[in-house]
């Protein structure tokens, strides 16, 4: 059966999905230096507002934008919801802890409205569905994770219509702190796979994806982004934060999406890289696109654009894939002027011919998550 995207919502740094795709293409960055806690430091930041967003807001303004795109009117009570978030309400967590240890006990909300399944509930109540509803977190793998989740439950016939994706809201004192801790952190900027590359920027904000079943879009003449083709989910066991040098799981991330989608190496035309810009990440992905893909494909990782929306960063890396296949231009990957390795990276936007694209997400503990897509013929 095959399984379509009909509409995305998007949220970022940049806007929205149009005005982020706009300013991509333009090689721009939506990363900027903030102080959102006077306690930290200022930061490069990618934060979608003036101050750090909340997880209920960008939820509700990513998944109506969504429903919008793909032309779908409220209620839907026959469709699916798979929508992930690494951080959750982590942020309302710490302001909750905060406040009691100022004893200002009134300010207080219920907490039911702050567990880690929020979005998902949330994009639940939003679209008044009575079907499955699920919650993935699998850290920086969350967004391809819950696409491949969504394919599999059209693929299963248990739903013709998922909504799926990952938001994220992780500015928060708790998290900076953590990766600057682990020397993670970026001093300046994001620069992916650059020799100059200091570490990740984290950004908020998430995608939203509307797979059906290609019948089903037809039959309601729904306009087509591209075709989930299979998906490859793996995990290391390795280390609780750093990748696995040899790559082995990895590794069979990448084949595995490949065997399901009936590919082979040569077959893909565009990689979206996972890119986070830090010393261990770039160079392991760097080795295993060389390993794996002996000819020439064009390479790019948007973080230097967008940040590190960590869970989130797979659905907007989707997201990409599709409007590439769609309009048969490659992004660029921003922020990068000297590359450390002998890839095919994109330098600036070009037109191409893109058939098949693939979309990577490594995340700590190990995740890894591959998606692969096809463009439809128009």
């Amino acid at each position: 059966m095959d399984v379509v995207v009909t509409g995305i919502g998007l949220v970022s740094a940049l806007g929205s999905l149009e005005a982020t795709w706009k300013h991509l293409l333009a090689g721009n960055s939506g990363i900027q230096r903030h102080q959102p806690f006077p306690e930290l430091p200022p930061r490069p930041l990618a934060l979608t507002a003036t101050e750090p967003a909340h997880l209920r807001t960008l939820t509700e303004t990513t998944v109506i934008a969504a429903l919008q795109d793909a032309g779908l009117q409220l209620p839907l009570v026959e469709c699916g919801v798979v929508i992930g978030s690494s951080r959750g309400n982590q942020a309302a967590w710490e302001r909750w802890a905060k406040q009691m240890q100022h004893r200002d006990h009134d300010r207080i909300g219920n907490w039911l409205d702050t567990l880690p399944h929020a979005a998902a509930t949330t994009s639940a109540q939003l679209i008044q569905t009575q079907t499955t509803v699920l919650s993935p977190m699998a850290a920086c793998a969350t967004g391809l994770w819950s696409i491949a989740q969504a394919y599999e439950l059209i693929q299963m016939q248990r739903c013709q219509r998922v909504l799926a994706g990952a938001i994220e809201a992780p500015i928060t004192p708790l998290t900076m702190t953590g990766f600057a801790q682990m020397g993670a952190l970026a001093t300046t900027g994001a620069y992916p796979f650059d020799w100059a590359r200091e570490g990740l920027v984290l950004g908020e904000g998430g995608a939203v994806l509307v797979l059906e079943t290609a019948e089903l879009a037809q039959r309601r003449s729904a306009k087509v982004y591209g075709q989930v083709l299979g998906f490859g989910l793996t995990a290391d066991g390795y280390h609780v934060s750093a990748p696995n040098p040899r790559g082995e799981a990895a590794i069979a991330a990448v084949q595995g999406c490949l065997e399901r989608s009936g590919l082979v190496p040569q077959d893909i035309d565009f990689i979206h890289a996972h890119g986070t810009a830090t010393q261990l990440n770039d160079r392991n992905e760097a080795h295993l696109i060389e390993q794996l893909f002996p000819h020439p494909v064009p390479v790019t990782s948007t973080k230097g654009a967008t940040g590190h929306t960590i869970g989130a960063s797979g659905a907007m890396g989707a997201a990409f894939c599709l409007l590439a296949l769609a309009q048969q231009i490659l992004p660029p990957c921003v922020g990068l002027q000297h590359p450390e390795f002998d890839l095919n990276f994109v330098r600036t936007a070009q037109l191409a011919k893109i058939k098949q694209a693939l979309c990577f997400s490594f995340g700590f503990g190990g995740q890894n998550a591959v998606l692969a897509f096809r463009a439809v013929d128009s």
